[in-house]
């Protein structure tokens, strides 16, 4: 058994050697696993092992301790962001049981960029793995996207590839795709972002955990699924490092090989077996998870020692594709549609039966089937033999544990002069930003996706600023609870992020949020992937502190917990990094479905009113960004009166008194208005009494709300809102004319209509 004695090597040598091995170990990481973790010379297996636990992708080592400020846990928060999958709960039966939400946020960006159809396939598996591990029924998804600029048809063979992965995977699994989002950037360059939210719903008593329970000493590590193959073997280590054009296809290898039919099948056999589990009051004598970065070494380990114990896995007992396979790589490849249980003896049989037997794994994928490849141990090592060798023996602790540094931080030097243009027809401008491809119709994107399978999505993408599901309809379920829906909305501005990381990230948390009340949703959890740099670059690293900061500060001012996601580091290719990219998501609830409304105006004579003043905010706006500038005067929302509005317009909607909402974002109130108007082919006649300049007036990213309410109900409206010290003002009226009207500009909807549906479409079809 091969064994690495770094201590008297240079940088040089023992760079040469791990880069050798695949081994993302840094020079000074394996000097101190060789002399003060292991306190020997590592095998090839422990380096690779080390390396991956101990990268950026696993360990959070640069991380770990901003992510502190978070808030976490809350009243209803049943699992904060330290499992497999956050848990939050959304409502009590009769009786007082609890029904709650699964969410899990992950990133695939790395993969997607090198690979795109099966990168982005395969980060959809993984995150809806990752829900189904806790024992819950999923039932939604979303994607939230970066691309470069589409001049370059690279980016666009990226798109396209990527959404068809999206569609390739989650459509056949039968969840449906109800919201996300998409930008494109110049900064996306070389580094696209693939991000993936997963939802499922659980009874809050037939939870797993993806640790081992107590008195776990001797249970068996089930393996299940999938042949080990070599595919993806050093996924989490490739993901924590700059992408290289020169290793390309080097890296290609790193990225899983998905099978959405296989996974399907055992998400059905596993959700049979949670039912079966439950009925025999089993649940807390098993963990579950799924089998991600490091594959068999990862989940082994973690399932092993966070509930306080060690494990021995015998790399004999799994079974592969191939016999040749090295060892070290069966242990550490990331091999998709795969699980591992922690089982007591009694209940061994019992699982290796369900799926072998009753669900066949063996007969539905060459291969497939559930071993028993291991078992927990007492005293807290993490030991894998192979042919009678031991080639892993280390304190499970160390492991997971892997590295910590305070990386150190620099100075942010990108702040720019507000640009003074010269005078610009609005007419023209306005026709322009409709058709910019951050703007432009999405409906070219989200068609491919299967949006109704299941029979829950209530709002879809384009009909309002959240999708919504109702996933506790089924007759299943006490009939108390079947009318509540929950929503998902996910957000994220690179311009805004360019200009003041903080203010960027504290503004996508106050989008999200604005989109959640737009339908009359009440938020109550975020999750987040924190997508940045290379954090060795102290500017970098300084981009990624302070995104924490500014999402730790909005949540804590909005009180809303931070339940799940991940941070995807080294996100930079060889020509630049990334913009800072923290991206958002919140999750809110509404009692009654039937009462969410959308984003498209409903009727002829409502009156039409507007939260929030415009403002001199043309800061990182697509006016702006049309015109190649950036800016500097950043939308600044007023958090305090945001969250005095969430209760009130909450209120309005369950009483019916607004017909129609839209928030004011991106491309300002000119936009807005235009979208209410294009989708539903109601004109508008709009007036804002303002002092601001005409630009600031209709393409300020100011954050606000307009509102189409009954005529009868407006002077109500406005009063309350006053009385809660909320700007709201009557700016004008729903019109039959196929008109949109904002100040002296008129724009014929279906002119308007063209320059959105075609913007995006015409350049990827």
């Amino acid at each position: 058994m091969q064994t690495f004695d770094f201590s008297h090597l240079t940088d040089t040598a023992i760079r040469e050697t791990l880069q050798a091995i695949r081994c993302s170990l840094s020079c000074d990481e394996a000097r101190q696993l060789q002399q003060e973790i292991l306190k020997r010379e590592p095998t090839i297996a422990e380096l690779i092992l080390f390396g991956i636990e101990g990268s950026e992708h696993c360990s959070y080592k640069s991380s770990r301790s901003y992510l502190k400020q978070f808030i976490t846990d809350g009243e209803d928060v049943i699992i904060g962001a330290k499992e497999d999958a956050g848990i939050i709960r959304v409502a009590r039966d009769a009786s007082g049981k609890g029904y709650a939400i699964v969410v899990s946020h992950e990133s695939h960006n790395h993969p997607s960029q090198v690979v795109p159809y099966e990168g982005a396939a395969t980060g959809v598996g993984g995150n809806v793995r990752d829900v189904c591990c806790m024992g819950a029924k999923v039932v939604a998804l979303t994607d939230d996207l970066r691309f470069g600029n589409l001049n370059n048809p690279h980016n666009i063979w990226l798109l396209n590839q990527v959404v068809s992965g999206i569609a390739g995977y989650g459509n056949p699994i039968g969840v449906p795709n109800i919201g996300g989002g998409i930008q494109f950037d110049e900064g996306y360059d070389g580094n696209c972002l693939v991000t993936v939210v997963t939802l499922g719903a659980i009874e809050e008593d037939g939870i797993i955990h993806s640790y081992a329970p107590p008195q776990a000493d001797g249970y068996k590590l089930i393996l299940v699924g999938k042949p080990t193959d070599s595919s993806g073997f050093g996924g989490a280590s490739f993901a924590s490092f700059q992408l290289e054009q020169s290793k390309r296809e080097e890296n290609k290898g790193a990225v899983q090989e998905p099978n959405a039919f296989l996974g399907r099948h055992i998400i059905k056999a596993s959700t049979e077996l949670f039912a079966l589990l439950k009925e025999r009051g089993e649940l807390q004598s098993v963990a579950f998870k799924d089998l991600g970065a490091g594959g068999i070494a990862c989940a082994s380990v973690e399932l092993a020692e966070s509930g306080g114990y060690g494990a021995v896995v015998d790399i004999d007992a799994v079974h592969v594709s191939d016999s040749a396979i090295p060892d070290y790589v069966i242990l550490c490849a990331e091999t998709q549609e795969r699980y591992m249980w922690v089982a007591p003896d009694r209940l061994v049989d019992t699982v290796l039966n369900h799926y072998n037997v009753t669900y066949a794994l063996p007969q539905v994928s060459y291969g497939a089937q559930a071993r028993v490849i291991g078992h927990i141990t007492h005293d807290t090592r993490y030991r894998v033999v192979s042919k009678g060798e031991t080639i892993v023996d280390a304190p499970a602790v160390c492991v997971t544990r892997g590295f910590s540094y305070q990386r150190p931080l620099g100075n942010l030097n990108i702040r720019q002069p507000e640009p003074v243009l010269a005078h610009q027809d609005p007419l023209e401008n306005w026709l322009n930003i409709l058709a910019d491809v951050n703007i432009a119709d999405k409906s070219c994107i989200y068609e491919q996706y299967d949006k109704q399978v299941q029979g829950i999505s209530v709002l879809e993408p384009g009909a309002a600023d959240s999708g919504l599901i109702c996933p506790f309809e089924d007759i299943d379920y006490p009939k108390e609870i079947r009318l509540l829906g929950i929503s998902l909305s996910t957000d994220q501005n690179p311009r805004y992020n360019k200009i003041d990381p903080y203010q960027g990230a504290a503004n996508a948390v106050i989008e999200s949020y604005c989109n959640t009340i737009a339908i009359g949703a009440t938020p109550i959890a975020l999750s987040d992937c924190l997508c940045y740099g290379n954090p060795e670059k102290p500017e970098q690293m300084t981009q990624f502190a302070e995104g924490a900061r500014g999402i730790a500060d909005v949540c804590k001012q909005l009180s809303i917990p931070v339940i799940a996601g991940n941070v995807s580091l080294y996100n930079e290719s060889e020509r630049q990094s990334i913009p800072p990219s923290p991206m958002v998501c919140v999750i809110g609830k509404i009692s009654d479905y039937r009462k969410a409304i959308g984003s498209s105006f409903t009727a002829v004579g409502s009156s039409i009113l507007m939260i929030g003043e415009r403002k001199d905010e043309l800061g990182g706006s697509i006016y702006y960004h049309i015109h190649g500038y950036l800016g500097n005067k950043l939308p600044k929302p007023d958090v305090h009166m945001l969250k005095r509005f969430a209760p009130l317009i909450s209120s309005w909607i369950e009483d019916q008194a607004v017909l129609s909402c839209h928030d004011i974002s991106d491309g300002g109130a000119a936009v807005a208005l235009a979208e209410m108007a294009i989708t539903s082919n109601i004109g508008c006649d709009v007036r804002i009494d303002s002092d601001a300049a005409i630009e600031q007036i209709l393409f300020s990213e100011s954050v606000g709300f307009f509102l189409e309410v009954p005529e009868n109900h407006a002077h109500r409206l406005i009063e309350e809102a006053q009385a809660a010290s909320v700007y709201c003002r009557l700016v004008g009226n729903t019109s039959a004319e196929q008109q949109i009207r904002i100040q002296h500009l008129s724009c014929p909807i279906e002119k308007a209509r063209r320059a959105w549906q075609d913007g995006l479409r015409s350049i990827i079809s």
